[in-house]
């Protein structure tokens, strides 16, 4: 649920500094000087937030496969011989579907 809510966020504020480029392009030459001048201030604001939370994003994604990667190898450890028949099962799938190919 939370996870949704962020990618909505996300995916506003991509739109919004989308847009708000846009308008630069589109009227740079028409605009007096202030007005463009605030635009791109906009702009450059838009932008700047989206970068910080698109890092954020990368960050807790890296985190949360570390989590994953971890418990996997915990579980793989407790229980090997489980590991070892997913593992084979997983191939014979894989390599069924390559081979329909």
């Amino acid at each position: 649920m939370v996870k949704d809510t962020t990618s909505e966020h996300l995916r506003a504020e991509l739109k919004s500094l989308a847009d708000t480029l846009e308008e630069v392009l589109r009227g740079s030459s028409q605009k007096p000087k202030a007005e463009f001048d605030k635009l791109r201030s906009k702009a450059e604001s838009a932008l700047k937030e989206t970068r910080t939370r698109l890092g954020d994003g990368g960050e807790r994604l890296a985190e949360q496969t570390k989590v994953v990667a971890e418990k996997a190898d915990e579980y793989v450890h407790d229980n090997p011989w489980t590991g070892i028949g997913i593992s084979a099962v997983v191939g014979f799938v894989l390599g069924a579907l390559i081979m329909r190919r």
